[in-house]
């Protein structure tokens, strides 16, 4: 009895079953149907209320309002319009050389050092201030033949002094012009005795040709350095120059405006000084001045200078950061084409100044250019 009403009851949860297990499969092979348009890979936009990005099948991206807000996307006004040509160059920091200095040996010596050392770097100094001191070195045969000069000046010397002594005595019997004869080669022998002894032991001071900071120290406390050997290194740090060298023979006579950035970014005010008519490895030397504020920069460092021409062509300008590399390594830029909608477009540029861009090929003004996020809207897949 028991086993009988098992049986029925597991009758009943089958058939109950069955129904819903004939709806999801039945007995049909869906193995190869095709996937709903959903869910398929570089569909259609999503509908609008769709939280997630997404890559489009043209290559564009779909992004929501609240997406674009959290990952910064901004966007700009692309103008048309007439624009200086702009020649890019390279360039480095120098000092500036009418306000930065160098301290070089004199002679040969030997370097000493003040009761507080060298100089270390990056130190204020003033004009006139003694950095070091220069002690001559002089050889053996040298110094042989300056000890024998001292010892026959001695002698005279002796002889002299003796002599004046005696004519003072007889002041009276002989005549005065010989009394200041005497005298005179008395004070000029003591005169040379003085300027052979200080050659043989007084130092040199080596003292700061300019005011400013000490860039750059070149020797050690009781180095032997030659004569015109450098020292020091003296530099403005306010007062520091670009300079240039420009490939192409329009810029002489023909620069309107010139700007500059280094290798992180960091903007440079700069105004020409001068360009040289002297090709110097095959390029004219260009050098700037940098107008305050600028970046912290050091003598050497590279930056990329931009020299407008007086001449004006058609052109789209846009913010540099507009413009990005594909995966190809082309130049793109990143439409605004609706409320939430991305497309990349191929584009040729140039360098306008150190912040901004022209584009010679690709758009055609007016439109709407994302200058924030660009690399956000690069990684969509």
């Amino acid at each position: 009895m028991k086993t009988a009403k098992y049986i029925c009851t597991l009758a009943f949860a089958m058939a109950a079953l069955t129904p819903a297990i004939g709806m999801a499969h039945g007995d049909e092979d869906h193995s190869n149907d095709k996937k709903p348009a959903a869910v398929e890979k570089n569909a259609a936009p999503p509908q609008v209320g769709s939280e997630a990005p997404v890559r489009l099948s043209d290559g564009g991206v779909f992004m929501p309002k609240a997406s674009q807000n959290l990952l910064g996307i901004r966007t700009t006004k692309a103008s048309l319009g007439d624009v200086n040509e702009t020649i890019g160059l390279k360039g480095h920091i120098k000092a500036d050389p009418s306000s930065g200095g160098q301290v070089q040996a004199t002679q040969v010596g030997r370097i000493v050092s003040g009761a507080a050392g060298l100089p270390p770097l990056g130190q204020s100094v003033k004009k006139g201030q003694v950095l070091a001191w220069l002690e001559p070195v002089v050889g053996s045969v040298e110094r042989s033949n300056q000890q024998v000069q001292l010892a026959q000046i001695g002698s005279q010397l002796s002889l002299a002094e003796r002599r004046v002594s005696r004519y003072e005595q007889l002041e009276g019997s002989v005549p005065q012009k010989e009394i200041d004869a005497a005298k005179s080669e008395l004070q000029a022998l003591k005169q040379q005795k003085a300027a052979l002894s200080g050659g043989l032991g007084n130092r040199l001071p080596l003292t700061a040709p300019v005011s400013g900071v000490i860039s750059k120290v070149s020797v050690v406390s009781g180095q032997v350095v030659e004569a015109r050997q450098a020292i020091f290194d003296i530099v403005d740090p306010q007062r520091l120059i670009v300079e240039a060298l420009g490939y192409d023979a329009r810029l002489i006579g023909n620069i309107a405006k010139v700007s500059g950035s280094t290798e992180t970014g960091g903007q440079l005010n700069l105004t020409l000084l001068g360009t040289g008519l002297e090709l110097r490895e095959q390029a004219l030397q260009i050098q700037l001045r940098i107008a305050p504020p600028s970046p912290a920069l050091a003598v050497g460092q590279p930056v990329n200078v931009f020299v407008q021409l007086k001449e004006a062509k058609r052109g789209v300008v846009v913010p540099g950061t507009a413009v990005s590399k594909d995966a190809s390594g082309d130049q793109v830029v990143w439409i605004h084409t609706t409320a939430e909608r991305f497309v990349p477009k191929k584009v040729q540029t140039r360098n306008l100044d150190a912040s901004n861009a022209v584009v010679t090929q690709g758009l055609a003004g007016a439109e709407r250019v994302v200058v924030q996020g660009v690399s956000s809207l690069a990684q969509v897949r």
